[in-house]
């Protein structure tokens, strides 16, 4: 099995913080007419908030995070690592295209339901469906982790619809969605095996 080189484990774990890290900062700066629980992260990225360069700045790290561990992720399935940099471009392309300052953006929600998708969908095109693979890269985890990013995207759509809590839900989403490089990249640097050349 091919080798994840260290870095990958930086990579992986910046995405998290540096994610969390935006919205709190961007948060903050937003002031206490930003509800996290009731409003997306986008309203802090759009034009005119006070946290948009904070924002902004967060999720183009992200993007590079992202793009960084796909590269370094080589015992993943190649599907899966395409799918892992697509959502690092996605997070590119959001900041492009942020959110007006009210109302929707018909260009910045497509993009990013192709970026949630993505991130979505690539534990699973990631797994090694063959002999023994890292935990991270295993069919079953790799599964759980789709569903619970499925599951979480449809309370999301619910939230929104009622005038709930789709902050809290889109907050437990990217959470999860960002974590799962890392658990991936551990898995694969703590295999026993990860660091012998393939046959």
């Amino acid at each position: 099995m091919r080798p994840v080189p260290r870095w990958a484990l930086l990579s992986s774990g910046c995405a998290p913080v540096l994610l969390v890290g935006g919205w709190v900062i961007a948060g903050l700066l937003q002031g206490p007419a930003y509800d996290p629980a009731t409003q997306t992260i986008s309203v802090l990225g759009a034009y005119g908030a006070a946290g948009f360069w904070v924002m902004t700045g967060a999720l183009l790290a992200l993007g590079v995070c992202h793009l960084l561990t796909a590269w370094g992720l080589r015992p993943a399935a190649l599907a899966g690592r395409v799918a892992l940099g697509g959502g690092g471009v996605a997070a590119f392309v959001v900041t492009l295209l942020p959110a007006p300052s009210s109302g929707g953006s018909l260009r910045h929600g497509s993009v990013a339901v192709v970026g949630f998708t993505l991130l979505a969908v690539w534990p699973v095109l990631a797994a090694d469906r063959g002999g023994a693979a890292p935990w991270g890269l295993r069919p079953a985890p790799s599964l759980v982790a789709t569903a619970l990013m499925g599951v979480g995207a449809v309370w999301f759509l619910i939230e929104t619809h009622r005038h709930g809590v789709p902050g809290v839900a889109e907050r437990l989403v990217t959470c999860i969605q960002s974590l799962w490089p890392l658990v991936v990249v551990a898995s694969c640097l703590w295999y026993p095996h990860s660091d012998e050349p393939s046959k």
